[in-house]
Order: C-alpha cells, then structure tokens, then sequence
C-alpha cells in the first residue's frame, strides 16, 4: 500500500486569484419637454475576493469561483464542511466521511491539513483504494497523518511537525515551491484558509510513517 500511495504525477494550470464583478447603476432625469430623456450611466467595479489574498500554486484555479466551495465560501466554514463544498477535494472527503473523522476535523481549533486532490487518490490503484476506504483503522491513520496542529503560513510551513496521527511530516521549500519528499507530493494550491484551518492542496496521498 506504501508504494501505491507514493506515486506521482499531478499538473495543473495556472491560477487567476481575483474576479470582477460589474456592478450597473441607471440614473434617470427628466426635463421640462412633454417626453422625459432617461439617462443610464454604467459605473463598473471591481471587487477581490479577500480570502484569495496570499493563496498560491498551480491547481488553484482549479477552485471554484463563486459558492461555498469559492476561496470565500471556504473561508467560513470548518474545514471538513469547507472541504465538503471544493469538488477538487470530493474524495477526501468521502474518505474523510468513512472513518467518521468529520466532526473531529470541525471540532479542532486551530490546524493545518494537508488535502489530496481528488488526483491524488487516483495514482492509487482502484482495488488497494477500496480495501482503504472499507479499513476504517488503516484510513483514520492515513487520514490523520495529512493533519498537524496549528494554523501554518506560508512562512512557517516549512519544517517537520508533528501530525494528529502521532508522527511527523516534513515539508521543504519556500516562498510559493513546497514538496513533502518522503513521499515525493507538492503543495499545488497553498494557503487556503477556513474557519477553523489552513488548506495546503497537494497532489500524492501521504504515507503515515509508523
């Protein structure tokens, strides 16, 4: 199962982090004629999206525009109902749903999760998926091994820290290029925040260490 899980290959396009919305306002005035002149003025705008501020990574653009699973619609909800809403993450959370992890994900304070892309899961072979997802003790550590305590940054993601599955994970790299090499995966989309959790998206399951 270990080698299945470490298997590679995920590209993804590149990312457009802000939208405009055009907002059209009309204003009418009438003169001292039999028939009033309307006068419509269009006044664009332009609003960002401040929960996309400072995410990165090729697979971003990826994520929905608008809606719950939006970079906005994310950031307010817990991280397993955030991740509920992304169709880029629908496996995880189907896996998440088996080994009843999701009120456990909800419920934490403060963490930062390491999220398969739903192409992640697909480099693991069909058959050794299935016999994972029926094994609720194997899938809960596999699970808990992709989170660790604390919101990271960007800044401070860098390292090895300790997982909720009692082991560690290290990431190397920096700015906006991160690799876990032990188990040869990349950070594809980084700095996602919900309410209670910073998303990096990554494209290889990870392999718990003990």
């Amino acid at each position: 199962m270990t080698t299945n899980l470490k298997r590679v290959g995920l590209s993804v396009a590149a990312l457009t982090l802000t939208f405009g919305l055009a907002a059209c306002g009309s204003e009418t005035t009438s003169s001292s004629s039999s028939t009033p002149t309307p006068v419509e003025q269009n006044t664009p705008s332009q609003t960002t999206d401040a929960s996309a501020e400072g995410t990165f990574g090729p697979a971003c653009d990826a994520i929905p525009k608008t809606g719950d699973g939006s970079f906005q619609g994310m950031s307010t909800a817990p991280v397993a109902t955030a991740a509920s809403a992304n169709p880029v993450l629908s496996t995880l959370v189907a896996a998440v749903t088996a080994a009843d992890l999701v009120d456990t994900l909800n419920s934490a304070p403060e963490i930062t999760v390491f999220a398969p892309a739903n192409s992640a899961f697909e480099k693991i072979p069909a058959k050794d998926l299935d016999a994972l997802l029926k094994d609720k003790a194997a899938l809960t550590k596999v699970l808990t091994h992709h989170v660790v305590g604390g919101k990271l940054s960007p800044e401070q993601v860098a390292g090895t820290h300790e997982t909720l599955a009692g082991d560690k994970i290290t990431v190397e790299g920096s700015g906006e290029s991160f690799t876990i090499p032990a188990d040869s995966s990349n950070i594809v989309c980084g700095n996602v925040t919900t309410a209670n959790a910073t998303v990096y998206v990554i494209d290889t399951v990870l392999s718990p260490t003990s």
